[in-house]
Order: C-alpha cells, then sequence, then structure tokens
C-alpha cells in the first residue's frame, strides 16, 4: 500500500538542526513566501486523495481516513520562522514552540522539530508525546491552569521553560527550587483582560478567564511586581489572547500589555530580570477558502508596529502556535455508505462526523466546516451543485458534518472530504458509538508519476482495531463489577 515510508521524507534524524527561512513575499511561491492562495495544495490534495484511493488506503474496508500534506506542515513551519526574522533584531532568541493540543501525533513533532519547532505542552500526554518525537527539554515550554507537584517536578529537573498560572502554583514552585535547584526558565502569565473575540470558548483574555494572573484585578499588577523582585529567577512574562474568533488587533494589544508590564517590572527593579516574552499563539484560520489569512507575515508586522520595543533585541521571544500550523494541511477522506432523501434533500450517509468533528457538529455556527466531493475513483466530482446533506455515522439526528450544503450530488461509493481538519480533528477522536479511530496518513509526492499518482504515503497513526476498542473499554475487567 505504500504506506511505511518515513514521514520526514529521507529517513535520517537530522536532530535540532536550523532550517534557513527566506524573506516571506505575500502570495509568492517558495519556501519562505510560500503559496497564500492555496493553489498548489488543492493540487497535492487531489492527487493524495486520488492516490488513497488507488493504494487502498481508503476503500469499502477502510472507509475513513485522515491525510497529512507533509510539503505543506513545512512550508508553514518556515513561514513562521521567515515572517519573525524579518522583524526581530539579529541574535535575538526565538523559540517557535508548537501548541501539542492543536495535533498530539508523535511524526507530526518530529516533523515539525526537524523544521526548527519546539513543542508547548499542557498535560503530562503532552509531554511525553513531546519526548517521543526528540524535542528537547529546553525547546520545551509546559502551560496548565492545574499543573501537579509531579508534573512541575519532572518539568524542573528536566530544565522545561514553566510558566506559572497564579500566586498558588507560584508559591508551590517556589518549595521545589528550595529543595531542587532548577535551570528552566521561570515565567508567570497574565491574563490582561483586553476582551473575548467571537467564539468564548476561545477567548482567553477575558475579563473573568480561567487563565493566568488577571491584570486589571485590583493589586494584581502590584503583586506581579512584588513577585518578581522577591524572585530573581522569575524571567519570563506570558500571555495568550485566545485563538480562534479572536481579531489581530486585539491580540496584538494583548501582547502590548503584557510588553508594558515588562518594561514596568524592569524599570522598578532597575534591571533586566524580565528578559523573555511569550507571546502565545493564537492565529486564526480562514475556514471559508483554501487561502491562508491571515499570514504569519501579516501578524508579526502587525507587531511590530503596535509594539516595536517587542523586536529590538532586548527580550528573547517564544511563540506557541498551533491551529495556523496543521489545520491547512489536513483533510478527513469518508466513503460515502449510502445516498438517500428525506423531505425532499438528498443525504450523503458517510463514515465521518462526530468522531472527528465534534466542535462542528455540535457548534456549526462556529465551527463550519468545507466539503468537497470526490468520485468512487478518488478524483474531484463535477456536474451541478445539488443542496444536500452531508450526515455522519453516529446514531443522533444531529451528526451532520454540513447542512444544506451545495455540492456535486454525492452517490453511493463517492467520498466527501471536509477540508481544513489537521487541527483539532482527526487526532482528538470522540468515542461515540465507539466507532473506531482512523487511520492517519501523511502524504508527499514520490517522483513516480505512474501507479499510485506520484504520491508516497507514510503512516501516522494505524487504524484503531475493534479489540483495541474492547480493550480501551474495560475489556479486561469483564467480570469486575459481577464480582461485588
Amino acid at each position: 500500500m505504500g504506506a511505511d515510508n518515513d514521514l520526514t521524507g529521507d529517513g535520517m534524524d537530522n536532530g535540532d538542526q536550523d532550517i534557513e527561512g527566506t524573506e516571506d513575499t505575500d502570495g509568492m511561491e517558495g519556501t519562505g513566501g510560500g503559496d497564500h492562495s492555496g493553489a498548489a495544495r488543492v493540487v497535492r490534495r487531489d492527487e493524495a486523495v486520488r492516490a488513497a484511493v488507488e493504494q487502498g488506503l481508503l476503500g469499502p474496508d477502510s472507509p475513513i481516513v485522515g491525510l497529512l500534506d507533509v510539503t505543506g506542515i513545512r512550508e508553514s513551519a518556515a513561514q513562521l520562522r521567515a515572517a519573525f526574522d524579518a522583524v526581530t533584531a539579529p541574535g535575538t532568541p526565538v523559540l517557535h514552540a508548537f501548541a501539542v493540543k492543536a495535533t498530539p501525533l508523535v511524526p507530526v513533532l518530529r516533523l515539525l522539530r526537524e523544521a526548527g519547532i519546539g513543542a508547548e505542552v499542557a498535560s503530562p500526554g503532552e509531554l511525553a508525546l513531546a519526548r517521543a518525537a526528540g524535542v528537547r527539554p529546553e525547546r520545551t515550554v509546559l502551560d496548565s491552569p492545574a499543573k501537579t507537584p509531579a508534573e512541575l517536578r519532572e518539568a524542573l529537573a528536566l530544565g522545561i521553560a514553566v510558566n506559572a498560572d497564579n500566586p498558588q502554583e507560584l508559591a508551590r514552585i517556589d518549595g521545589l527550587i528550595r529543595s531542587a535547584a532548577s535551570r528552566s526558565p521561570i515565567g508567570i502569565r497574565v491574563n490582561p483582560q483586553v476582551g473575548g473575540g467571537s467564539i468564548g470558548a476561545t477567548s482567553t483574555a477575558t475579563a473573568t478567564s480561567k487563565f493566568g494572573v488577571a491584570l486589571r484585578d485590583e493589586g494584581a499588577r502590584e503583586w506581579i511586581v512584588r513577585a518578581c523582585a522577591e524572585r530573581p529567577w522569575l524571567t519570563r512574562l506570558h500571555a495568550h489572547t485566545g485563538s480562534q474568533g479572536i481579531p489581530l488587533s486585539l491580540m496584538a494589544q494583548g501582547v502590548a500589555e503584557t510588553y508594558a508590564l515588562a518594561e514596568e517590572i524592569n524599570r522598578h527593579l532597575g534591571r533586566r530580570q524580565i528578559d523573555t516574552l511569550d507571546i502565545g499563539g493564537g492565529l486564526p484560520v480562514n475556514f471559508g477558502s483554501d487561502a491562508t489569512s491571515p499570514t504569519y507575515a501579516q501578524y508579526a508586522r502587525l507587531l511590530s508596529e503596535a509594539v516595536p520595543g517587542l523586536f529590538d533585541g532586548r527580550y528573547g521571544l517564544v511563540t506557541e502556535f498551533g491551529r495556523s500550523l496543521l489545520a491547512k494541511h489536513g483533510t478527513v477522506v469518508a466513503r460515502v455508505e449510502y445516498a438517500k432523501s428525506a423531505g425532499g434533500r438528498p443525504v450523503a450517509v458517510t463514515h465521518a462526523g462526530v468522531q472527528v468533528a465534534t466542535r462542528t457538529v455540535y457548534v456549526p455556527g462556529s465551527w463550519p466546516l468545507r466539503i468537497a466531493a470526490y468520485d468512487a475513483k478518488g478524483r474531484p466530482k463535477e456536474g451541478p451543485e445539488v443542496v444536500q446533506d452531508i450526515a455522519g455515522p453516529a446514531c443522533f439526528a444531529g451528526d451532520l458534518l454540513a447542512e444544506g450544503r451545495a455540492l456535486p450530488l454525492l452517490e453511493q461509493g463517492d467520498y466527501a472530504a471536509a477540508l481544513d481538519t489537521g487541527a483539532y480533528y482527526f487526532a482528538h477522536h470522540y468515542a461515540y458509538n465507539s466507532l473506531a479511530r482512523p487511520g492517519i496518513y501523511g502524504f508527499a509526492p514520490s517522483g513516480d508519476g505512474g501507479t499510485g499518482g506520484g504520491v508516497a504515503f507514510a503512516t501516522v497513526r494505524t487504524p484503531q482495531t475493534l479489540d483495541e476498542i474492547v480493550a480501551e473499554s474495560g475489556g479486561a475487567h469483564a467480570s469486575a463489577l459481577t464480582t461485588l
């Protein structure tokens, strides 16, 4: 089936080498500028779907897969690095740490590591994934609002950067540092309280957000200054305004508030104790078309205009982008098992629904997905557009990938592809109806234009088996309750 190639392309461990980016010029193809229109990505996606059918990754016995565009992921990583290199003073320490929660897959983290991207983790599981991918401790950042003593102890022992979420956590870190010295950079997460965006669940800088020290609450700013004065090892500030639904202007405002606090602390102390600002991630993704908008270059330029001191070399920088690095490079492709009609509307019943697109199914207004239609051979489907529903396999009426969507009519044996699903979709399985996790495959050009369409696949995650479902569901303890 051609799915056992190394995802990194050459099968070699290139370590954490620097990958040189080129100048980001909007709309220009190439490693640094990329193809912001998405045209080249669409061509790669179409070729991959056809090749997946031809090579047997998709078919009656494997009716759903996740596909990852390796070329596109590499391009996004290069664009991120180039965008910040273009506005940052030479020699400034910059760590771009991928938010592991966006796509928690070891081969993806390894691919990003080789593209010069570190890891931002928010649980012991995410840290284990990053370590399995070979991400070094000094290129790892631990953020979480509920870190246990054991998690903090491990991070401090390894030298991983830690952002304390609140005064109680900082007090816990005090005790751990007294008992064992650590080389970990340590910071405080602040909530700049600049407001929310159009999606409340992804807005993290509201007045009552659960994250960080609420900067505008009475006495909070003074406490942070005092905490730094009492702890010379407290050298970072961290803020994250939110992600999808947050306008760039609000993101920039959150960074500006954090920068102003760092300047205030350093002036008060009479020394440059705060030496690094972690500005989070959150660049929103355009789910309405294939175009990449906004771009990293646009955001970096906006920050350089709004907060020029951020890039003059006095502060190291950390970013924590996730969705924007991966979303456009993933596709869930599902076979149409049945095509029917209800109330005069065609309904394509597929194998992709709430188990892979949980947010879209439950909150479609905030998380709509584009759907592409392919025929039984994996070719883009042609014909007049027909308003139809794209339904999933779960046993409840709301399990719809798309409702009332105009597409070429999907028929039995065709394929429906949910686009822009490389982040927070097929790697975040929701086990409704004990539906199996789909296999995930990376793809890249193979140089072979014959059978397989010149596309090579690498297995990222094998499809879940029925035995694994039973084991996860307590199969080894079948009689446990009957013995009580």
